[in-house]
C-alpha cells in the first residue's frame, strides 16, 4: 500500500457513484466509525444547494462511514474536491475502528468552520439543512455501503432544506 492511502468517506462519497466522480481509483475496503466525534452540517454549498456534511468532536458519539483504498494520485483530486485550498474542509489523519475491531489510520475532512452549539440534527433550523439530494445520495450511499441500520435510521431522522433548484455536481446524481 506503498503508493494509496485511506480515506474515511461518512458524507456523499459514501456513494460509489459520488466518490468516482473525482476519485476513479477509489475501492471501499470496509466500513467503521470515528469515536468521540458527530456529524453535523454548517457551511453552505452552493454545489449541492444546502449544508454539507462536517465531523464535530463530541465525546461519547460516533460518525460512521466508507473506508475507501485511493492511489496517492487520487490525494490531490480528494483534496480539490473538499475545498481545502478554498479552507472549507481540512484534512486530518484519525484513528477509525470498523465492525471487527481493527484500528486503521484514515485521511478525513473536517470543515475548518464548525458550529458553536450543539444542535440534535433533527432541530437544526433551515439554514443548516442539508438538500434532499445531498441527503439522498448520504443515505444511498450509507446503505450502499452497508452501515449499520441503526445508524442508517439515524440519517434518515435528519430533515432537509427542501431547495428545488439546479445542483451543480458534475454529474446527474438526481436518479440516485
Amino acid at each position: 500500500m506503498s503508493n494509496k492511502f485511506l480515506y474515511f468517506a461518512y458524507g456523499s462519497n459514501m456513494l460509489t457513484k459520488r466518490i468516482h466522480i473525482n476519485n476513479p481509483t477509489a475501492v471501499r475496503k470496509d466500513i467503521g466509525f470515528l469515536k468521540n466525534f458527530r456529524l453535523d452540517f454548517i457551511t453552505y454549498s452552493k454545489r449541492w444547494g444546502g449544508c454539507s456534511a462536517t465531523i464535530v468532536p463530541t465525546e461519547n458519539y460516533v460518525v460512521w462511514g466508507a473506508i475507501w483504498e485511493l492511489d496517492e494520485c487520487n490525494m490531490c483530486t480528494l483534496d480539490n474536491q473538499e475545498g481545502v485550498a478554498d479552507k472549507l474542509y481540512l484534512p486530518l489523519m484519525v484513528d477509525i475502528e470498523t465492525p471487527a475491531g481493527k484500528v486503521i489510520k484514515c485521511r478525513v475532512y473536517q470543515q475548518c468552520n464548525n458550529p458553536d452549539e450543539h444542535l440534535k440534527l433533527h432541530l437544526l433550523p433551515k439554514h443548516r439543512l442539508p438538500s434532499p439530494l445531498y441527503l439522498k445520495t448520504i443515505l444511498k450511499g450509507a446503505y450502499e455501503s452497508q452501515l449499520p441500520h441503526d445508524y442508517i435510521k439515524f440519517l434518515e431522522t435528519i430533515p432537509h432544506n427542501e431547495y428545488a433548484g439546479e445542483y451543480d455536481i458534475g454529474l446527474p446524481l438526481k436518479e440516485v
